[in-house]
């Protein structure tokens, strides 16, 4: 993490110093900028790692300034914002957004989805390895689940939203995207299918589907898949 750098796009001032001085305690290099323009001008002259986004800026809408990063760059955007309506999860998501925070905040949840937008956008990771979480083990090269060293069987279907979670570990995805991404751009509205699929694999994948801690949901907007601290990330085969 040492000299990663975030930009923060907040038109409040007490907002960016509460971050300078929190991300800076924790080792992140902090730049600003108050208004969209200046956002987008700082990212094309000097990309940072990491953006943290406020929806509301003065001159331009959080969602259209996602819009145009993402026409030219992959860079995690984090919403940081006092929108905490469904649709506008939904949109700024759907639109470029890695990750959706409200306000008020907690500090330690902020820095643990910066952790994770970061990690799902290091290039150097492989494309294909096994991803551990917990006594999960998905072997992306073999296609193969294991759980406490047995094999799990899955179907195509719950296999391919699996890898996809997986690889994209810590970041929230809306349904639209995950049914786009699996099923087709024909089933961006199948969630009551989409449901039955996540149950199953929570059954399979679960100690307690009741109580899931890899697979979780966002109601309204999506799914997260979730690695503990102890397990390893992404590795090569």
């Amino acid at each position: 993490m040492a000299n990663e750098r975030v930009l923060v796009v907040d038109d409040e001032p007490q907002i960016r110093r509460a971050l300078r001085i929190a991300l800076k305690a924790d080792g992140y290099e902090v730049t600003e900028a108050e208004t969209g323009q200046s956002g987008l001008a700082q990212i094309a002259t000097r990309p940072p790692d990491l953006v943290i986004l406020d929806l509301g800026l003065p001159d331009l809408d959080g969602v259209n300034f996602c819009q145009q990063v993402r026409e030219w760059t992959q860079l995690p955007i984090i919403v940081l914002t006092a929108r905490n309506d469904e649709r506008s999860k939904v949109v700024a998501l759907d639109e470029g957004a890695n990750d959706y925070v409200t306000k008020p905040f907690s500090v330690p949840e902020l820095l643990a989805r910066m952790r994770a937008s970061l990690r799902d956008a290091r290039p150097n990771q492989p494309a294909l390895g096994v991803i551990r979480a917990g006594d999960i083990e998905i072997d992306l090269a073999a296609r193969r689940i294991t759980r406490a060293g047995s094999d799990v069987h899955l179907t195509p279907t719950e296999y391919a939203l699996l890898r996809f979670l997986a690889l994209h570990a810590g970041r929230l995805i809306t349904h639209g995207l995950l049914l786009r991404s699996v099923f087709g751009p024909g089933y961006a509205d199948s969630r009551g299918s989409l449901r039955v699929h996540i149950a199953s694999l929570r059954k399979k994948l679960e100690a307690d589907p009741s109580n899931p801690q890899l697979l979780l949901s966002e109601p309204g907007v999506g799914y997260r898949f979730t690695i503990p601290q102890n397990s390893d990330a992404l590795q090569r085969s």
